[in-house]
């Protein structure tokens, strides 16, 4: 089995554009998007939820009314300044940190886990896909993009399939990392301009600097500024970096997002070049 990540240094260079139409092209596959914060690939794949779970990640805390004896020491220690007056915890400001459970003299602070979000496994037009959703201001974006993973891997395990396309989230924080460790080879989707140059350069530093996984790359709309592109291209160059296409710039890339469609569906013209790339993708992946 077989695991490729397509990630970007920041969110809207088109990493879930291309990851929709991979899932167009590839066979025997599971899909997942772990950009658990700000999920989009349901907006393409129209997915139709089979299952559904809750997801659990970190505490907060609760005083028993019946148990608190008022000393203030938990108010004392707090702080978020999340215990009003009265002795309730706002779960809100509560930071799950757990002082004020530790130092209750008289153990009266629950400290249950709290409900962050929900992920799903669902059926597309393409095959299965594992999804999620982080619920507003919640934290572990990191464990839940892991829970994602895990469960894309036993998916494909239980239907014989022998490869995973992850959809990741952008940058190069705890998400990315989780999104990323153990996996077989990263695509970079980047854009040809300064800050797309220095986002291809810190998340291979991470990939392959700091995990050891192979990248290749693409450059979106390459032809806005063909200048940049070139540099991108030397830097590719002269770090052993596979530059496998160069994406021009359509107006119908927007369309086919907007009518729920991979480009591949939606645009012969732009779709041969993603086509090219996908086979130089996969050949990659088997020769692995």
């Amino acid at each position: 089995m077989k695991e490729l990540v397509i990630i970007s240094g920041k969110g809207g260079t088109g990493k879930t554009t291309i990851t929709a139409s991979f899932a167009a092209l590839a066979q025997n596959k599971v899909l997942a998007d772990t950009d658990v914060d700000a999920p989009d690939l349901h907006l393409i794949l129209s997915p139709q939820i089979k299952h559904e779970e809750d997801f659990k990640g970190g505490h907060y805390a609760v005083i028993r009314k019946e148990d608190c004896i008022q000393c203030g020491k938990c108010r004392e220690l707090c702080r978020f300044e999340a215990i009003s007056e009265e002795f309730t915890i706002n779960p809100v400001d509560c930071e799950g940190c757990g002082v004020c459970v530790h130092f209750c003299p008289v153990e009266a602070i629950d400290f249950p886990q709290r409900v962050c979000g929900k992920w799903f496994i669902s059926e597309t037009r393409f095959g299965p896909m594992v999804h999620a959703q982080l619920d507003i201001a919640q934290e572990n974006s990191g464990l839940l993009a892991t829970l994602v993973r895990q469960q894309a891997k036993n998916l494909a395990e239980d239907k014989g399939l022998d490869l995973i396309i992850v959809d990741g989230p952008p940058g190069i924080g705890c998400p990315v990392i989780a999104s990323i460790t153990g996996a077989n080879c990263i695509l970079i989707v980047s854009e040809p301009t300064p800050s797309g140059l220095h986002d291809l350069e810190r998340v291979w530093q991470l990939a392959k600097g700091h995990f050891g996984i192979p990248c290749l790359a693409c450059v979106n709309k390459y032809d806005l500024n063909e200048m940049m592109t070139d540099k991108i291209e030397e830097f590719c160059q002269k770090n052993d970096i596979k530059l496998v296409g160069k994406i021009p710039f359509s107006p119908k890339i927007t369309e086919a997002v907007v009518n729920g469609k991979s480009i591949v569906e939606y645009d012969a013209e732009v779709a041969s070049v993603v086509v090219s790339m996908w086979k130089e993708v996969y050949n990659y992946l088997k020769s692995l």
